[in-house]
């Protein structure tokens, strides 16, 4: 009887845990046209990480694809004249509004992939992972105006991210 009051009690703590965890997510946009989305973005700064390390010159570019989106990410490393190229797909969420997308570059792993926020215009855009470990600034030139790139910081600032940790991506390539 008292093991099974322990195991309730337990039950009951991960669902308040995890429903805290839920509520402290950070929001996506409310709606991403996929077809606008598509192209090439330019990486204009991100957050640090292993599988960028060394980076300059990075892009990514989507395309649709039936129901899923082949991606092809690149970047220069090093003194290498070649880019560097890593393909994968990506899948919407179901109820997302294309929001939210799950990545995978290699099977069976699968990431996610958050648009957090996209200009009207689908100039720019604020690319991130729910759990605040990734965030990428994406634009569709290789540049981004001041004003634009303060207003990307201050939303990313405003769902949480730690943006004291930002680095520029290096873009001058002839690309």
């Amino acid at each position: 009887m008292h093991y099974a009051k322990a195991i309730a009690i337990v039950g009951l703590i991960i669902v308040a845990l995890s429903g805290c965890q839920r509520a402290n997510l950070p929001t996506t946009a409310s709606r991403v046209d996929l077809q606008r989305y598509m192209g090439k973005w330019y990486e204009i700064a991100s957050l640090p990480n292993k599988f960028q390390q060394g980076c300059r010159c990075t892009t990514a570019q989507y395309q649709l694809a039936n129901r899923f989106v082949r991606i092809t990410n690149q970047c220069i490393k090093g003194n290498n004249k070649q880019p560097a190229v890593a393909r994968g797909k990506a899948w919407a969420v179901t109820g997302s509004h294309n929001s939210k997308l799950k990545v995978q570059f290699f099977w069976p792993f699968r990431g996610d992939y958050w648009i957090l926020y996209v200009s009207p215009g689908y100039r720019y855009a604020l690319v991130g992972s729910p759990n605040r470990k990734y965030l990428w600034i994406l634009a569709r030139r290789s540049r981004l105006n001041r004003i634009s790139y303060q207003r990307m910081v201050a939303i990313a600032n405003a769902k949480g991210y730690d943006t004291n940790r930002l680095q520029k991506t290096l873009q001058n390539c002839s690309n």
